[in-house]
């Protein structure tokens, strides 16, 4: 009896060259996507030094104490339309994003509240500073005002820190609401003492976007909060329109300060006005959100109980 053999083709070889090539051809892809990413992100580190930099260094060459004392009211004038702002931006921002994550659910109404919030994120501050002006001051018949200008500035700043609130709670990871409840909490309870406290850092980011957008905000406030200060600094009567208090007294920005010397000022020293105006701009922001996260980052370790 006579035995045939087969013998079939040996593909191991092959198919272990192949698995090593493609591993190869994976991690060559992976090491290039890697750097992309670093050059990306040192990339934009290194154009905020720098722009940071050049910004304050023009600025501290052409400073001088003429120039800081005439910009001294205007400065006040910013921090002050900037906190008026942030807080009519909370006052309706962050209860939106309550709304839409925890109440509002998945219906048309949710929908129609969604939709409102990205037309209003997406609106031109020029289109949102005629319509401040329309509303706030001449439907009221009033002047130009620092208040009208903080409520056009919480018009464009509103939908990010719904956005971002909404972001937040939806982000949290379910026990601390299950919790919550669990251990006999309402549910407003609930949303106060433990979700809104642990959304803190998160909230405060939106908080930080909002303020650079009110610091920087001119168009708005052209034709809102005016081009013009009067300040006493002896005056403390609140109904009257020198009053550093009174929120209804006009009152130029560092960005509309800005905006005039570069286009209007007939000041020879116009140009050094502004690099002056322009550096302590920069350090305005950079100082409000160093201190803003150095508060975030606290805030969260005092909740991580470390």
């Amino acid at each position: 009896m006579i035995k045939e053999t087969f013998s079939l083709p040996c593909h191991d070889a092959p198919s272990k060259k192949e698995g090593l090539k493609r591993i190869k051809r994976k991690r060559k892809i992976s090491s290039i996507m890697t750097g992309i990413f670093y050059a990306g992100a040192f990339g934009a580190a290194l154009l905020l030094i720098v722009f940071v930099g050049f910004v304050i260094g023009q600025g501290i060459l052409a400073v001088s104490s003429d120039i800081l004392d005439s910009l001294s009211d205007i400065f006040f004038n910013t921090l002050y339309l900037v906190v008026m702002a942030l807080f009519f931006s909370a006052l309706w921002g962050i209860p939106a994003g309550i709304f839409l994550a925890e109440y509002a659910g998945h219906g048309k109404v949710t929908q129609w509240v969604r939709m409102a919030i990205e037309t209003l994120a997406s609106l031109p501050s020029i289109v949102v500073g005629l319509f401040g002006y329309l509303v706030f001051i001449v439907m009221t018949g009033s002047q130009w005002n620092l208040m009208a200008g903080a409520l056009s500035v919480s018009i464009i700043t509103l939908p990010m820190l719904a956005s971002v609130t909404e972001d937040a709670l939806e982000g949290l990871p379910p026990y601390y609401k299950l919790g919550s409840l669990g251990l006999g909490a309402s549910r407003i309870q609930t949303l106060v003492h433990v979700q809104l406290p642990a959304c803190f850092p998160r909230i405060m980011t939106g908080l930080i976007l909002a303020a650079g957008r009110g610091f920087g905000e001119a168009a708005a406030l052209m034709f809102t909060a005016g081009m013009s200060t009067d300040i006493d600094w002896f005056n403390w009567n609140l109904l009257s329109r020198s009053c550093p208090l009174n929120p209804f007294r006009p009152g130029e920005t560092l960005a509309l300060h800005i905006w005039a010397l570069r286009t209007e000022a007939l000041d020879p020293n116009a140009a050094e006005i502004a690099g002056v105006t322009s550096a302590i701009l920069m350090l305005v922001v950079v100082i409000f959100n160093g201190a803003a996260r150095y508060i975030s980052w606290r805030m969260e370790k005092k909740m991580g109980g470390i």
